[in-house]
């Protein structure tokens, strides 16, 4: 796990010396993701220039450093993540014989190399299991390729810096190229407000893109930049699955994913320092845990973080479910304080507008996991994979309820429903004798009301899984200039509306929200997570099974909870699922107030010119008043005046 950058920048052709100058001071900036060592390399005959940060989990010695030169002395590498089943492919490349050998150490970066070099790129990507982002340099072609593995767990950015190219593990590398002009993109900004992150391929820059997942791009010295090529995608994976579905039991497929599981785990195993679990107690990661326990000789450290408000602790849930599994557990109770301490670093970790709340918490455990580990392994994909997500239970339900109902009628029952206030349906929660449900210290009944009477007018299902997954439904009431932010990506045909939304989550929340949010948190300490959910073997098996082994009982990861009964009792991680979160509305209105209400000041909104003063206004008064929980809304606004404070100071 590392940071990279690189370049191809025509104006410092034949200047060695400026191409490892600026090299040095773009690879600074990614200090925090390879704090054990730093390598470049310029080809000065075309201004070529690769950085590398290192963070050393296999083949500690020097004979794994980066960049690295390929034994032929054509191909260079400059590589970001890890590579599972190197031995494996080292195996297979020692049967060619060639002059990538013999192997000057044991590290996967010299295996993918000599891969690159034995069967080109797209062969060595498609043997490839791991996790990754690199570019490779072909002297004699004179040609630069960036790949970014299937999933999207390890970040690449790319763009144009005046007449160079460039490409980097983060924008804030990109940034110090003298010729990168950070001009804000309007539709990324509305994206970011519908949906908490700037999707793929966008960024909040005009002159920097992110490469998709599954996707590989060449460029050529002094050549245009063309569109990267996929060498793995989703969609054919969900086609295969259609095609060719699993045809057996649901015991033979409970065995089937054991077995999976359980490879992708001991691959992910594998390292040279010391590692662990983050276990939350919940269904992805006491599964993950479970299975590491169940290959190790001696107890797994296994890290949670708890809080001292206990609306907001799950710590005990994990606490039970390590004690049953044998595993050496650390908990962290963090205290309001601990969390505000880091609001105002969000921008330095996050330096693209990112808006997800549970990155405090992630921030947090990933300081405590450093501190006793360098690698982790996590329960992320969990939920995009085997539809755990409660829009994948009850999604199919409410449209099929609703799509009937004239549009007109749906609006006028979606105005009633955001008539109440929380309190007005703690109110009818009481009077009807129930309990009334909590998610920390927010109202469940309002929250879930406010959010349906959102999606009630959407024209088609897809319409309402938007409607549903939106922060800010409409940008375009909110920006100057009206741009709405629509996300737009490439659906197979399916039918079932279930697949459609695990589709739909996976190509766009998993890797903008989700990875992007984790990868950050942990790499701002030097720690690497590793998912093995995203084992592409494991993904591609989960789309051939029914959605009746993924849906059922009126709960999602069906499957997933067979397996884990083999490993930990049901009643220990049976408990309505809950996200990871903080008091995030309290802290609104009390002690994040004031900095909120600076940011968020009419008077520097109307001289920024990006938003409607007014309209914000309204959402921070009733939030204040408590009639609306506009928490995630206002989050959004704060997050992205935080940032343009640190990254765009001047405008």
């Amino acid at each position: 796990m590392c940071g990279i950058i690189g370049f191809i920048d025509p104006g410092l052709a034949g200047d060695g010396e400026g191409v490892r100058v600026l090299a040095r001071r773009m690879a600074q900036a990614l200090a925090h993701r390879g704090p054990d060592g730093f390598g470049e390399y310029a080809d000065p005959a075309v201004g070529l220039g690769f950085g590398h940060r290192r963070l050393a989990i296999i083949e500690l010695s020097e004979a794994g450093a980066q960049p690295m030169v390929s034994r032929c002395g054509r191909f260079v590498l400059t590589y970001n993540g890890e590579l599972y089943n190197f031995r494996a492919l080292r195996r297979e490349l020692e049967e060619t014989g060639g002059s990538h050998l013999p192997w000057q150490g044991d590290s996967d970066t010299e295996v993918l190399l000599a891969a690159c070099q034995v069967w080109g790129v797209r062969g060595a990507l498609e043997r490839a299991v791991g996790m990754f982002a690199f570019g490779l340099w072909d002297s004699a072609q004179r040609t630069l390729t960036l790949a970014r593995d299937r999933m999207g767990e390890k970040p690449l950015y790319y763009g144009r810096a005046g007449r160079a190219f460039v490409f980097a593990s983060e924008l804030k590398a990109l940034r110090a190229h003298p010729g990168f002009e950070a001009g804000l993109d309007m539709e990324s900004l509305a994206l970011f407000l519908r949906h908490q992150y700037v999707p793929a391929p966008r960024s909040i820059y005009r002159d920097a893109r992110k490469l998709l997942p599954g996707c590989l791009l060449t460029v050529g010295v002094g050549g245009g930049l063309p569109e990267p090529e996929a060498y793995w995608s989703l969609a054919g994976v969900a086609a295969r699955g259609m095609d060719d579905p699993f045809t057996g039991g649901e015991d033979e497929a409970r065995d089937r994913l054991e077995a999976l599981l359980g490879e992708a785990v001991a691959g992910q195993m594998i390292s040279d320092v010391p590692f662990g679990a983050l276990l939350s107690g919940g269904v992805d990661s006491s599964l993950v845990t479970a299975l590491m326990q169940a290959q190790s000789a001696r107890p797994v450290q296994s890290f949670t973080i708890g809080f001292s408000d206990r609306n907001f602790d799950e710590s005990a849930d994990a606490a039970r479910v390590a004690a049953h599994l044998g595993t050496e557990h650390t908990t962290l109770t963090a205290t309001p304080e601990d969390a505000l301490g880091l609001v105002e670093s969000l921008p330095d970790v996050y330096d693209e507008p990112f808006s997800d709340a549970s990155q405090l918490p992630t921030c947090l455990v990933s300081r405590l996991t450093r501190s006793r580990v360098t690698v982790c392994l996590t329960g992320d994909g969990g939920d995009e994979v085997f539809a755990g997500y409660n829009r994948h239970v009850s999604g199919p339900a409410v449209w099929a309820r609703v799509a009937g109902l004239p549009v007109p009628v749906r609006r006028g029952l979606a105005a009633a429903m955001q008539w109440l206030s929380p309190g007005g349906y703690d109110a009818l929660f009481r009077a009807a004798g129930r309990v009334v449900p909590r998610l920390g210290q927010v109202r469940t009944p309002g929250l879930k009301a406010y959010k349906l009477a959102e999606a009630l007018p959407a024209s088609d299902r897809e319409d309402l899984y938007w409607r549903l997954v939106s922060t800010w439904p409409d940008p375009a009431a909110l920006l100057a200039g009206g741009v709405s932010g629509r996300m737009g990506f490439d659906a197979p045909g399916l039918a079932d509306f279930v697949r459609w939304m695990q589709y739909a989550d996976s190509v766009t929340y998993l890797p903008g929200g989700v990875l992007h949010k984790v990868d950050r948190a942990t790499m701002a300490v030097s720690l690497e997570s590793r998912a093995p959910y995203l084992d592409h073997r494991v993904v591609e098996f989960a789309w051939r099974l029914p959605v009746s082994m993924l849906v059922a009982g009126g709960r999602g990861k069906h499957i997933l909870r067979r397996v884990l009964d083999r490993h930990v009792p049901r009643g220990l991680v049976d408990r309505p699922k809950a996200g990871f979160d903080v008091p995030l509305a309290q802290w609104l209105r009390g002690p994040l107030k004031g900095w909120a209400s600076d940011l968020l000041a009419p008077d520097r909104l109307r001289r920024q010119g990006l938003f409607d003063a007014d309209a914000v206004a309204r959402q921070w008064a009733d939030h204040q008043s408590g009639r609306r929980e506009n928490q995630s809304r206002l989050w959004a606004l704060l997050m992205f005046q935080a940032w343009s404070d640190r990254w765009q100071p001047g405008d």
